[in-house]
């Protein structure tokens, strides 16, 4: 491809994570991925340049653009060497016309800035949630350690026990410590929020909403493969992803648990009232992610956001019953609005009478309310609120 054709390229990708962005649709990645699977001829030069387009002009935008080309033409405004290649010819893109509009440039939509100034979010803040996330890794301790693992590249030692950061495009899952369980990709944010859980080998753990159960391992992983995690969630694809990385990394501990939408507690009876620690990473926003989704911040609007602060409320009043008397709820959030983090802490303490709730000291980040944040500008990770809720003995 000609540098203009991989300008056209970017081009129609962003046209179509726009029209994803308007319906809920493919995220980004999982577009560029299909594009090319249709056009086998471009190399691995043209996907990496054409994603690095993609990407950027996602980046530079902050209110959704009215089409890719008025995407690309923000980071044309950016990007000298951009315009040139808007020359007409083949495959590449029609010229600027003189009264042609780019996209207005921006971190994010006008009322999502003002809610994460509102935060706190704002100036260095703010233009971090647009920079490159790095990859991390988390060593598993239950086969290995960090001192010792064999990789193909030393990794940077970050403050999480087992913690190594790499280059973002660093294929670590074709290296051979992965594909025996011995490491697993995991944000250093995400290692750290596992931190300050504080589960113990032998106690009862709940993973509400798991997911793929990438918090799951870490806490087997810290457990020492003794106790019982049970892994819920009511997406049976995501879920799905767990048996397979428990196998792979040795974790014998953790039980897959899939559970319907509003019959959480009838599936989870058995451990109502008994369990130790509930984890509740509850579905958000994901502004803490926007490194690596930044077309995210197109999809939220205010009605999508009192939803996912809506579902928090409920997740957190049924780990409320789950837990045992003097037990605790670890609640995280990949979010920095207010309303998905300090403000469910006060809405709980609220409705719940005789809980305590506290900020666990980690290693990074800082106290925020009642709990303790983590961001990319000032701790270089993905952005977290984590906070401890403690029922009464």
């Amino acid at each position: 491809m000609t540098p203009a054709a991989r300008v056209q390229a970017a081009i129609e990708i962003l046209d179509e994570v726009i029209e994803a962005a308007k319906r809920e649709g493919a995220p980004a990645d999982r577009i560029i991925a299909d594009y090319f699977k249709q056009r086998r001829y471009a190399g691995s030069k043209d996907r990496r340049a054409v994603r690095e387009l993609v990407y950027s002009a996602i980046r530079i935008c902050g209110e959704m653009p009215q089409c890719g080309r008025a995407a690309m033409l923000a980071f044309a405004e950016q990007d000298a060497s951009l315009p040139a290649l808007f020359d007409g010819s083949t495959h590449a893109p029609a010229p600027i016309g003189k009264s042609e509009q780019a996209a207005k440039p921006g971190v994010a939509p006008d009322w999502l800035v003002e809610r994460l100034v509102a935060a706190s979010i704002a100036g260095d803040e703010l233009a971090a949630l647009m920079g490159r996330a790095p990859l991390d890794v988390r060593v598993n301790a239950l086969k290995s350690d960090r001192s010792t693992v064999d990789l193909p590249e030393a990794g940077e030692t970050l403050a999480a026990p087992q913690a190594l950061r790499f280059d973002g495009g660093t294929q670590v899952e074709q290296w051979p410590a992965w594909r025996d369980g011995l490491i697993e990709v995991q944000d250093h944010g995400s290692q750290l929020v596992c931190q300050a859980l504080g589960a113990s080998p032998g106690e009862t753990v709940i993973d509400l909403c798991a997911g793929a159960g990438g918090k799951s391992l870490a806490l087997a992983a810290a457990m020492d493969n003794r106790g019982r995690i049970i892994a819920s969630d009511v997406d049976k694809r995501r879920l799905g992803n767990l048996p397979p990385r428990a196998e792979r990394a040795g974790a014998a501990v953790i039980e897959p648990l899939l559970l319907d939408p509003g019959k959480e507690l009838e599936a989870l009876s058995d451990v109502a009232g008994a369990a130790d620690l509930v984890l509740v990473d509850a579905p958000c926003s994901g502004t803490g992610t926007w490194r690596r989704k930044p077309e995210a911040k197109w999809r939220l609007t205010p009605e999508r956001l009192a939803k996912f602060a809506q579902t928090q409320d409920n997740l957190l009043d049924i780990a409320a019953q789950l837990v045992k008397p003097g037990g605790r709820i670890g609640f995280v959030t990949c979010s920095l609005l207010d309303e998905e983090g300090a403000a469910r802490i006060d809405a709980f303490l609220a409705r719940h009478a005789g809980w305590s709730a506290e900020a666990p000291a980690l290693p990074l980040g800082r106290q925020y309310g009642k709990g303790t944040r983590l961001t990319p500008f000032h701790d270089g990770t993905d952005g977290f609120f984590v906070a401890m809720l403690h029922s009464a003995c």
